[in-house]
């Protein structure tokens, strides 16, 4: 079974981004490119990035001609907005999930593992390990969503309405930083959401800017694909995470990365926490 590895990034992550490939050049084993994905305007910035394995894809390929963007001008063009005439404008973050959705759904390789660019491998990996008998991984953490997680049940609900289950929301959580998703079942979660929205699955999603790819995916899997053959459950995520600054509190960034279990070959830290891109190098032993 063949596997891509795929990042979404911007120029605001270009050092993290470098940083990951660089330790999936020097790690990283069982797969067949990585693509990375950004806007038109970092197309320059990070071709310094290409390389036999890797390639850099241009969202105006992968994504609808009718989704375009602008500088933002609440932020003097230094950030950028996508007008969309289904809804209000999408922020980066928001594009960066349909780009995972649309590469997923056009490649050809069996699945994508998806490394968010700001993380990093700390140690050798050979992502053919995500399969197991023809199952691939698929990362659910049941009763993770409590109730006073009002941004992740909001999610689960849109996802819920887009995919029509029976259940509105669910308190299983699919979000990592870190993810493996098959492309057969993420077109065949396409085909739902456009059967029961009524039209193209990105003109369906962007109509609201509350929404999560992961859940999406997660409760396809769990509630309507349901084929037990095609996917292998695990509850710890592949990539030890941090979300906050507050997980930091009270150590330093090594000791964070040597929390890192022994099936987390890949941690990560949220850039917008602003640790040092020199401190994450040396905790992860690429310095």
């Amino acid at each position: 079974m063949q596997t891509a590895i795929v990042t979404p990034s911007y120029s605001g992550d270009f050092e993290r981004c470098r940083l990951l490939c660089e330790s999936i050049d020097r790690r990283v084993t069982g797969y067949t490119d990585h693509y990375i994905l950004v806007e038109k305007g970092d197309l320059d910035l990070f071709e310094a990035l290409a390389g036999p394995r890797r390639r850099i894809v241009d969202e105006r390929s992968i994504l609808p001609a009718w989704l375009t963007v602008v500088p933002d001008p609440l932020s003097l063009g230094r950030r950028r907005l996508w007008l969309s005439p289904y809804g209000l404008p999408l922020r980066g973050w928001h594009v960066q999930q349909l780009r995972k959705i649309a590469m997923a759904a056009l490649l050809d390789e069996d699945a994508v593992l998806f490394c968010d660019s700001d993380t990093v491998f700390v140690r050798e990996a050979d992502i053919g390990d995500q399969w197991t008998e023809g199952r691939l991984a698929f990362f659910r953490k049941p009763g993770a969503i409590g109730s006073d997680m009002a941004e992740h049940l909001a999610w689960s609900a849109r996802a819920g309405r887009l995919l029509g289950t029976k259940e509105e929301t669910t308190h299983t959580d699919y979000i990592a930083q870190a993810v493996a998703w098959r492309g057969d079942t993420v077109r065949g979660m396409i085909g739902r959401i456009e059967s029961i929205s009524g039209r193209s699955w990105a003109a369906a999603v962007a109509a609201r800017r509350t929404f999560s790819e992961y859940l999406f995916y997660g409760r396809y899997v769990d509630e309507i694909e349901q084929r037990p053959d095609r996917h292998a459950p695990i509850d710890t995520p592949l990539c030890l995470g941090c979300w906050t600054g507050a997980t930091l509190a009270g150590q330093n960034i090594e000791t964070f990365f040597r929390q890192a279990g022994p099936y987390q070959p890949v941690v990560g830290i949220q850039s917008f926490i602003g640790a040092d891109v020199g401190s994450i190098r040396r905790a992860a032993g690429l310095a």
